[in-house]
């Protein structure tokens, strides 16, 4: 069904693999494609819970093809936009998928390869893996993936490793908050696993409303419009079949129905 990528489904779960070890898992314009129509197709499906993004091979993700890239030299600017434009579709559609990403990083992730990553919401890494922003080398910058890779690293540490394009370990991903957690590579799949088991078993509906609360609330000003739009969060949220259950679940010392 995919060229450039596998897709499996366990127990709630599906595991979407990128799968061009040969290339270091570098992307192009299909691999481009695929991922965004899977995760399109995953946010409505209701039989997952969550999501995990892994790869094939020694390295997660070396960013763009570079036969793609030599296309990209030759493009006018009307191509080189909805190309770009193509790009953006890909990563806003893991960052606002419905489901919660986890990242499984098993090998280097250079370039666009961080904006993937940093479109996910949870994020493990193996202690090997290098972390590169690489575009000024080559005379481009990382803007379409600057907005996730800066929400995940932060403009301090976004000002060093976009200008220098330096390498950095997992151990300095972790320092700088880009990944939530570092690990061995016998332990990764087990710590994956153990944050996908975390995440299917909470409410469906309210781990759904709690990633776009984090959307929708980071970064903002305290205003007075939007206490007024926390404020009616939790009404709406209260007063949900799941939220009505939850709580009965709760105090009746029982399982909530979707453990069922």
């Amino acid at each position: 069904m995919y060229q450039t990528l596998t897709l499996t489904r366990d127990n709630k779960v599906a595991t979407v693999t990128l799968n061009r070890p040969d290339v270091r898992n570098a992307f192009n314009e299909t691999t481009i494609a695929e991922i965004t129509q899977v995760f399109n197709e995953l946010s409505g499906d209701t039989s997952i819970r969550a999501i995990v993004l892994a790869a094939n091979g020694p390295a997660f993700c070396a960013g763009a093809d570079l036969n793609w890239m030599k296309k990209m030299a030759d493009y006018t600017h009307a191509e080189n936009l909805a190309d770009a434009g193509q790009l953006a579709a890909m990563l806003a559609a893991i960052y606002t998928c419905s489901k919660p990403v986890v990242a499984q990083v098993q090998g280097d992730c250079y370039a666009g390869g961080m904006g993937l990553v940093a479109a996910c919401d949870v994020i493990v890494s193996v202690d090997t893996a290098q972390f590169c922003l690489s575009e000024v080398k080559l005379g481009l910058i990382p803007a379409t993936i600057s907005p996730y890779v800066i929400k995940a690293m932060g403009e301090n540490a976004a000002r060093r490793y976009f200008l220098t394009a330096e390498r950095f370990d997992a151990a300095q991903a972790l320092r700088i908050g880009f990944v939530h957690e570092v690990v061995a590579a016998d332990a990764l799949s087990a710590k994956v696993a153990e944050i996908v088991k975390a995440l299917i078993t909470n409410s469906p509906n309210a781990v759904a409303q709690a990633k776009l609360l984090v959307r929708e609330v980071g970064g903002r000003e305290i205003t007075a419009e939007l206490i007024a739009n926390t404020v009616e969060g939790i009404a709406v949220i209260r007063a949900s079949e799941e939220g009505r259950e939850g709580v009965r679940s709760f105090l009746e010392k029982r399982k909530p129905s979707w453990l069922g």
